[in-house]
Parts: C-alpha cells; sequence; structure tokens
C-alpha cells in the first residue's frame, strides 16, 4: 500500500509517526511523511519520504509571547495562539499542499494533530482513514479525559465519558473555522457538522490504534474490538548516530546522572530555569545530563558536574541515567518507562498533566509538579525520592521490563496490513 502519514505538532509530535512509518516501508509499504517545514532533517534521517506543510513549530513556540503563554500553563490559552498563528491562510495552503501529497495514496493516517486535515482529505479523495493516536482520545468511562483537572477526576464513570466529549469539543471548535474554510475553498466540500466529524461514517469504519503500552494503560471495556491498545511506536537512534566522546567520558565519569529536559517547551527565562535546576543538582548533590532542547534551558555557568547538549536520543540516554526529569510529553514519558526508571514529571499543559499524574499512579514517579509550581525544593525533594525509593525503583523496573518486552509497532503494522481497503 501507499500510505500518506499526516503529523503535526511539536518533534514530540511527530517521531512517533516516523517510527510507524518505518514499521510500514519494512512490511513492503510505501510511506509518505506530511509534516512541518523544520522536520525535513529528520524525517530523511531516516529515509522516508518528507512533504513538507507550511510552518515552523520551533519558531513558533520560541517566540516570546508563546513562552510566555507556555508557562502560564493554560492548555485553552495556547491552543488559541496556535490557531491565531495559524489562520485561514495557513489551513488553505496546508489543504493544497495535503491534497498534492495525498495524491495515488491508498490510505491516509493521522493522529490528532492531523485529524481534521487527514479526515477531509480522504474523504475527496475517497480513502481510507486510519486513526493512529499516542494520547486517549475515545470516550470512556474508565478514566477523564486528557485536558480535564485532577480536582475533578473523581465525580465518576458517567463523567469521565462525558470528559473525553467536552475534550473533543473544545478542540473541534477552536479549529473549526480554518476547517471550513479548507473545505468549501480548496477541496469543495461541504462544512463538516457543527459538533465535529465525530459521527461521521468514516470516522468508525476502520481501526482505531493506541501507541501507548497497556501496561500503562490497559484497554477500557467499554472500548469495542475495533480499536486496539499496541504497545509504544519508539523512535530509535537513527543508523548513522554516535554519542559525542564527551557525552561518553562524562557517563563513565561517575555515577548514573540525572536527566533533565523539557523538550519542546520553551521557558519565558531559560536562565533562572537552569539556575532553579542546578540549586535542586547541588542540594542533592547529583550530576545531571541536560538538554536544551527548544529553549527551555539554557548553556552558562554549568558546574563540572552537568553536561549539557542540544539534543541526545532519549531512547539511548534514558537506560544510562538514574532518573529522568521531563515535561511529561507522551513520548518522552514512554521512553522514560521503558527505561525502567523513576520519572519526574514537570507538566507544562495540555495532556503533560495527565501523564504526570499516571505517572504517579503507577508509582514509578513522585507527584508531578507544574510548572509554574516548580521551586528548588520540591525539585531537590522529588530528585531525592527517585533515586532512594527503592519501592518506587523496583516498581519502575518491573514496568520497563514489561514495555521492553512488547513491539507495538509490530503489532499495530499487523493490523494495518490485516485491513481490507474499501475505496470509496
Amino acid at each position: 500500500m501507499h500510505i500518506a502519514i499526516i503529523a503535526l505538532g511539536t518533534r514530540g509530535d511527530v517521531q512517533p509517526y516516523i517510527a510507524l512509518g518505518k514499521g510500514l516501508e519494512k512490511a513492503g509499504n510505501v510511506v509518505r511523511l506530511v509534516t512541518h517545514e523544520n522536520f525535513e532533517v529528520l524525517v530523511n534521517s531516516y529515509g522516508l519520504e518528507f512533504w513538507p506543510l507550511k510552518g515552523n513549530v520551533q519558531d513558533i513556540l520560541q517566540s516570546k509571547e508563546m513562552r510566555e503563554i507556555l508557562e502560564q500553563g493554560n492548555f485553552l490559552t495556547i491552543t488559541l495562539q496556535m490557531a491565531k498563528l495559524g489562520g485561514q491562510h495557513v489551513a488553505i495552503d496546508w489543504a493544497k499542499k495535503g491534497l498534492a501529497a495525498c495524491q495515488g495514496m491508498d490510505m491516509v493516517l493521522a493522529g490528532i494533530g492531523g485529524l481534521y486535515l487527514g479526515l477531509s482529505l480522504a474523504e475527496k479523495l475517497g480513502l481510507p482513514f486510519l486513526q493512529a493516536y499516542v494520547v486517549p482520545f475515545t470516550p470512556t468511562k474508565a478514566f477523564p479525559g486528557v485536558l480535564i483537572p485532577k480536582s475533578l477526576s473523581g465525580l465518576g464513570s458517567s463523567f469521565n465519558r462525558f470528559s473525553h466529549h467536552l475534550t473533543r469539543q473544545i478542540m473541534w471548535q477552536m479549529l473549526q473555522s480554518d476547517d471550513r474554510i479548507a473545505r468549501q475553498q480548496v477541496l469543495g466540500l461541504p462544512a463538516a457538522s457543527f459538533w465535529g466529524p465525530y459521527n461521521a461514517a468514516r470516522f468508525h469504519q476502520y481501526p482505531i490504534l493506541y501507541g501507548f503500552s497497556p501496561s500503562v494503560i490497559p484497554k477500557p471495556s467499554d472500548w469495542d474490538k475495533n480499536i486496539h491498545v499496541t504497545g509504544y511506536w519508539f523512535l530509535d537512534p537513527a543508523s548513522d548516530w554516535n554519542p559525542p566522546s564527551a557525552l561518553m567520558e562524562f557517563l563513565q565519569g561517575g555515577p548514573p546522572p540525572v536527566y533533565i529536559g523539557f523538550g519542546s517547551m520553551s521557558s519565558q527565562n531559560p536562565a533562572e530555569t537552569t539556575d532553579l535546576c542546578l540549586q535542586a543538582l547541588a542540594r542533592t548533590q547529583q550530576r545531571a545530563i541536560m538538554l536544551s532542547g527548544w529553549g527551555g534551558l539554557d548553556k552558562v555557568n554549568l558546574p563540572d558536574t552537568v553536561f549539557m547538549a542540544d539534543s541526545i536520543p532519549h531512547s539511548w540516554l534514558f537506560p544510562r541515567v538514574g532518573a529522568v526529569v521531563h515535561h511529561g510529553g507522551a513520548g518522552t514519558t514512554g521512553v522514560g518507562l521503558r527505561a525502567g526508571i523513576p520519572s519526574i514529571v514537570i507538566p507544562f499543559s495540555g495532556d503533560k498533566v495527565f501523564w504526570g499524574q499516571r505517572v504517579a499512579e503507577l508509582g514509578v514517579g513522585p507527584e508531578p509538579i507544574p510548572r509554574k509550581k516548580l521551586t528548588v525544593e520540591r525539585l531537590a525533594q522529588a530528585i531525592q525520592k527517585a533515586l532512594t525509593d527503592q519501592t518506587m525503583r523496583q516498581r519502575a523496573a518491573n514496568l520497563g521490563s514489561k514495555i521492553q518486552a512488547e513491539d507495538g509497532i509490530a503489532s499495530a503494522v499487523a493490523i494495518i496490513q490485516d485491513m481490507v481497503v474499501i475505496r470509496k
């Protein structure tokens, strides 16, 4: 099959789909990865066909305005600002380039980031549309939606199911205006329902894949047989990647360090955030490897006990450290859990709060510390607990072993290969 994968968002949002694309390609399919223009080098490094869409997410998240909004941690404000920076002209451009990208394809696959665009393109071209998510998106009574505050998580199963519908509506209502413009002006399609495309036949016709471990989130009993929790879609380092010699020297120069990095989440004041982390490390007398990411940490005035880099593949690094401190992205959380070490989650907003709480519920990390409540004392206490609580460390090791035994990519590919494709 020829498969177009639409993956939009940050690097953490894109990486699982590169991994899935590589698995599909290995099984004999032709894969085209449709994503933001700033991921060209990343996609090409894994040998997949790259098809660019307008926009550089890294530039947007590193802007002064977005740094301030990210630190406030309000998902609605963040989403509104992202939509504002996109707007109708971007939606029109994406529809045009997406339509060209999907010509000659047999299937369109997307997660939350490419959901509405992918659905519209599949409808226009009469192609099957396959949903493939890395965060829970199908309503269930088992747990609340990923955007629901912890304070509302005890309201019962009926509320849980309603909260997923609410989450989906929040996302749709923010984006439906741009979706309508793209459908009408570019694709020649009628506007989707005011309540979103969730009841459309195309939305339910094919399997729905979830790229996380059933040991982390077991498949809810009220999800039907068409929904599959496959295991994580991990992206391991490209074949030509080798660790810098300075990094190897640092790792070999003492006990396993702590990892600290906030991925694509930018800080309003990176120097201040870095100093806070350094003070917590000093209090706990720990070495650390810190990744600057997309502007979350600063590189100046570092002690010899800290190694700073722009980027190191998490899947290579995490098994070599004693604990990980991160922002709670779905992908980073999964790699940390696979490494079998405790995770300290500093959620900024959105689904990162959900993953931070899940880590704590599983007993494989301390309670999450929201970014706006992060202090030297709280971080130091969390690091100390993650490194000394032997029960927590054993739980983390046991969970890591279970995840390591899974092959989420192979499971997902097998489901896709077994599909009976019906073009309309």
